[in-house]
């Protein structure tokens, strides 16, 4: 490309977030259908954990590599690749009779998408010139952050009128549509120098990022102490200390683990990865407290997230000039501290809360986040040359991946320890058995409230709401705690522009 960029890169632009959203998306529309998936394919609860888990895993371990793949071979040929690969995976998906299908297809989605998200902004660097590149990458990032809401959304229309393999065969038409896009209006680039694969240093941080997901999603379900827990952590520790040192060692890395002691670089990593923790926990939990607190059916839920998403697409290609004007440090800590003030209300929250206050916090959480996404995004990709803009992109998609992982992981086992707290005797006058069972989530107390043991249905209907929402509030509090460090943190430290 020229320094003038492509003539139709806004264009090109439109089809790279189609393939975008297509991707985030899918890993928030399906929790709405996991008690439908339950109900049809009589899953157990391990089922639905992994049913879950299995895109991200997977999703997380191969973005690296698929980054790489596509610098090497042609980003757009990665693009068409894995648009394909997810489509199969999608229609499979909507098809199966089985858990077990239904975890294998997404994994095989997993797949699709790790060579389809990185590629979308690689392109984007490659057809954009440098003075139009920022505000590009907002408008790409703010579609990147509206994608989970819009995937919700989605997710209860389908389920409202059609099955729950409606969510996977969604993704057909959509997928089947950005392909033609793709193949005749993208262009192709690649990495001019034309490095050999990094197959080795790929492999590791593969297999460490695996064994890292792993361990963060299985915590919370068999408890942070269990042997096959540790033993993932142990391993992820042990493969990514050995993928950095392979990586000093080789005259073409895949990524210079050195880069991350530039402060641009791992200041920007730091503070998505930890937005995007909170943003995921906080979803996590609000999902369940809108439909299980306040009542709203799926749908009605669903719609009540949607401001998050107009927030971001509106506010986030602002960031770039308010960037050029105070700073991108400053905008970066500033928005996560106005996303700290959000969780500050969000903590606030009660069983008796209406959706005021609800939307109160989802409008603060959402205008701090619309306003460190893309800049922190900017300042990844922008850390390496074009010849690395896969590896670049991978890096900032694999801190979102990783990033949502532990905010689920380690927000949602504060929310169901605050849970079972505030739960306190109030269970002690119904049969063990049945205590246990609301004991597990506010979901379970509720169903042990309709058959009204020992007429004190009501009682413990309204003790879980309030239960779930003081968990909710510890889960918030440390989330707004953990943005607020982050964000004085890299307002301190980030380096003049």
């Amino acid at each position: 490309m020229t320094d003038t960029g492509h003539p139709g890169r806004w264009f090109i632009l439109g089809i790279l977030n189609l393939s975008l959203i297509l991707v985030v998306a899918s890993v928030s529309s399906l929790n709405l259908s996991l008690p439908s998936i339950q109900r049809a394919l009589d899953a157990s609860a391990a089922d639905l954990i992994w049913i879950n888990a299995a895109y991200a895993l997977v999703f997380a371990a191969f973005l690296l590599p698929a980054g790489a793949l596509g610098d090497r071979f042609g980003r757009k040929g990665a693009l068409l690749t894995g648009l394909v690969v997810f489509v199969v995976g999608a229609l499979l998906g909507s098809t199966a009779d089985t858990a077990g299908q239904v975890i294998a297809f997404r994994a095989t989605m997993g797949i699709g998408a790790a060579l389809a998200m990185p590629a979308t902004l690689s392109i984007l660097m490659a057809v954009f010139p440098p003075d139009e590149r920022d505000k590009a990458i907002a408008v790409w990032a703010g579609f990147a952050g509206a994608g989970g809401a819009i995937g919700i959304l989605s997710a209860g229309l389908l389920l409202e009128y059609f099955w729950w393999g409606s969510v996977f065969f969604v993704n057909v038409p959509i997928a089947a549509t950005a392909l033609a896009l793709v193949a005749i209006f993208v262009p192709t680039s690649s990495d001019s120098q034309g490095h050999h694969l990094d197959l080795f240093g790929s492999l590791l941080s593969a297999v460490g990022l695996a064994a890292l997901v792993f361990g963060l999603i299985q915590g919370p379900e068999y408890g942070w102490t269990d042997p096959l827990v540790l033993g993932g952590f142990l391993a992820a520790v042990a493969l990514l200390v050995s993928w950095g040192v392979v990586e000093r060692r080789q005259e073409h890395p895949m990524l210079d683990p050195g880069l991350f002691r530039i402060p641009r670089f791992g200041l920007a990593t730091l503070a998505l990865g930890t937005a995007f923790a909170v943003m995921f926990g906080m979803f996590f939990g609000l999902a369940q407290y809108l439909q299980f607190v306040l009542g709203y059916t799926p749908l009605g839920a669903a719609v009540r997230i949607m401001p998050f998403a107009v927030v971001m697409v509106a506010i986030a290609p602002r960031g770039p000039a308010l960037a050029a004007r105070f700073g991108s440090g400053r905008v970066i800590g500033g928005g996560m501290l106005i996303t700290a003030l959000g969780c500050v209300v969000m903590a606030l929250l009660t069983g008796e809360s209406g959706y005021g206050h609800v939307v109160l916090g989802v409008l603060l959480v959402s205008s701090g986040m619309a306003l460190g996404f893309p800049t922190s995004t900017a300042a990844i990709v922008g850390s390496l040359s074009l010849d690395k803009a896969g590896v670049a992109s991978a890096v900032n998609d694999t801190t979102r991946e990783v990033g949502a992982a532990v905010g689920i992981a380690l927000l949602g086992s504060l929310l169901s320890a605050g849970y079972r707290r505030g739960l306190g005797d109030a269970l002690d006058q119904i049969p063990s058995q049945m205590a246990e069972i609301a004991r597990d989530s506010v979901g379970a107390a509720l169903v042990v409230a309709q058959r009204d043991p020992a007429g004190v249905g009501e009682q413990i209907a309204a003790t879980a709401h309030d239960a779930f929402a003081n968990g909710y509030s510890l889960a918030m509090t440390a989330g707004a705690a953990l943005l607020a460090v982050t964000g004085l943190v890299v307002i301190r430290r980030w380096p003049a522009d």
